[in-house]
């Protein structure tokens, strides 16, 4: 991958373009916060070559809500939960509503 298709996929929310010591500075945690969050399952930073941690902006916010729960005095563990539980929320909402979308019948003229 050269420069100029780095740069291209830096609006990609899926792009692991932090490192975990920039992720952490990000969301004002340490580096064993993210560390925890991923040994929970929470989410699952890619690796560089060198084998070094890399973050998405997605698993950025992910990872800033857990520690919003935990912040709020929700055991890590439970924060994970929670977190996963609400996107699954968020993706079969957004499921229901496409298929909502797409079952509705044309409009019919009124009878007159």
């Amino acid at each position: 991958m050269t420069a100029d298709d780095s740069f291209g996929r830096l609006d990609d929310d899926d792009y692991p373009a932090y490192t975990m010591g920039r992720a952490a500075d990000m969301l004002n945690t340490t580096q064993g916060f993210l560390r925890a969050i991923g040994e929970h399952r929470l989410i699952t930073p890619l690796r560089s070559p060198g084998g070094h941690r890399r973050y998405s902006r997605y698993q950025l916010r992910i990872a800033a809500r857990a520690r919003e729960l935990v912040d709020a005095g929700t055991p890590i563990e439970a924060a994970c939960r929670i977190v996963i539980l609400e996107d699954q929320l968020e993706e079969a909402q957004r499921i229901n509503a496409e298929s909502h979308r797409s079952n509705k019948p044309a409009s019919t003229p009124p009878a007159a």
